[in-house]
């Protein structure tokens, strides 16, 4: 047998495993779509034109159609530049509607559709590396039945992101550094918390290096066999990584005018940035002021409790390094950041690493049990996604 044919039976191996999780996330999504089309319908609107012409991917296919330099100034001074969205998703949308008859839409919507698949097969991935395969398939379904879990099938960057993201993380489990860079660098053109991506593969790779030094062996021994040049091919990885976010961040700075810091500027101008939490607490505390918005404001605090506890559940189960990094920074990027409330359940929705415990929960009960607490969240899950998207929707 020829290499070529052992890495054609590796992927073909790779996807049999997979099936069973990609089979049951595709009938999810499906599920999912089914709700929003009926609901829409009966509000009179498109479930399309939900899925691929609202909020930010409007400015997607914008930047594809048309490139950079388009902005908005409302009436209170603030300045809304396409420059604020990443550029692989366009870049993506205009390549799909060179070589297809599809439209900039069209193209994002089938972007989004492809990615998702690609992102539950690299959960997969993860989660079998770890766990097995059952909880594997578990993950994905947790991840399918999100309550904004729609947001995997618009035209945006969250699926596209969590795709590279995961991918780049399995390639770090598995020792794979050159291709982990490089998915950490297209993760950096996707969106601004390409950085996670960054950083995981950078503490990884510094984790392994500090490993293999401290690694002791008897007088007279020699050190386990290595593969030639893992080394540097752990550098060229730690290289690439940050390529991608750092080049886009220059360029934006650029053609700004505004330096090394101007994609910041063009950031303030969405009143988006880090303030810790502040902006997030006091929209929560604000909640507190009216009995029907208190109720929201204890699901906020719920919801965040819930986060932090499964991040903590995550530590004491020894994560993995990279994924706990990785983690950590979405999380962290989303919950505080001042940027639109109503955006931050989408913002967490590649921080997959968090389903892991659930997933291994779910994964030791009988099937029978587990099909039906799965197919429970699907039926709430495609609901809350119909009304959810008809009504407020992820800005």
């Amino acid at each position: 047998m020829t290499d070529l044919d052992t890495h054609s039976a590796d992927r073909s191996g790779a996807l049999r495993r997979a099936a069973p999780a990609l089979l049951g996330y595709a009938a999810v999504r499906a599920l999912g779509l089914l709700a929003l089309a009926l609901w829409s319908a009966a509000r009179d609107k498109s479930a399309y034109t939900l899925l691929t012409a609202r909020w930010d991917s409007l400015w997607y296919t914008r930047v594809a159609e048309l490139g950079y330099g388009y902005e908005v100034r409302l009436p209170n001074g603030d300045v809304h530049s396409n420059l604020a969205f990443f550029p692989l998703l366009p870049w993506l949308e205009r390549l799909g509607a060179a070589v297809t008859p599809l439209s900039y839409a069209d193209a994002g919507f089938v972007v989004s559709l492809l990615a998702s698949l690609a992102a539950a097969w690299g959960i997969f991935a993860v989660a079998e590396h770890l766990h097995g395969r059952r909880a594997g398939v578990c993950a994905v379904l947790l991840w399918a039945v999100l309550p904004v879990a729609v947001v995997q099938s618009m035209a945006y960057s969250e699926s596209l992101f969590t795709a590279l993201a995961a991918w780049s993380l399995y390639a770090v489990l598995t020792g794979r550094w050159v291709t982990a860079g490089t998915l950490a660098a297209l993760a950096g053109l996707t969106r601004p918390v390409g950085l996670a991506v960054t950083a995981a593969v950078w503490v990884a790779a510094v984790a392994a290096f500090v490993r293999i030094r401290s690694d002791a062996v008897p007088d007279g021994a020699h050190r386990p066999e290595r593969a030639p040049g893992d080394g540097a091919r752990r550098v060229l990885g730690m290289l690439l990584a940050p390529l991608g976010a750092a080049g886009y961040v220059l360029w934006v700075g650029h053609r700004t005018g505004g330096g090394p810091l101007g994609y910041l500027d063009v950031q303030a101008g969405w009143r988006n940035g880090f303030d810790g939490g502040a902006a997030f607490a006091r929209f929560v505390a604000g909640k507190f002021t009216s009995f029907p918005g208190a109720l929201a404001g204890v699901g906020l605090i719920v919801g965040v409790a819930l986060l932090v506890w499964l991040y903590v559940v995550c530590v004491r189960r020894r994560q993995p390094l990279a994924l706990l990094v990785y983690t950590g920074l979405v999380v962290v990027l989303a919950l505080c950041a001042s940027s639109y409330f109503g955006s931050k359940p989408r913002l967490l929705l590649p921080a997959f690493p968090l389903l892991l415990p659930l997933a291994v929960a779910l994964a030791r009960l009988r099937t029978p049990r587990s099909a039906l607490v799965v197919g429970g969240l699907a039926v709430v899950s495609a609901v809350y996604g119909a009304f959810w998207l008809n009504g407020s929707g992820p800005p």
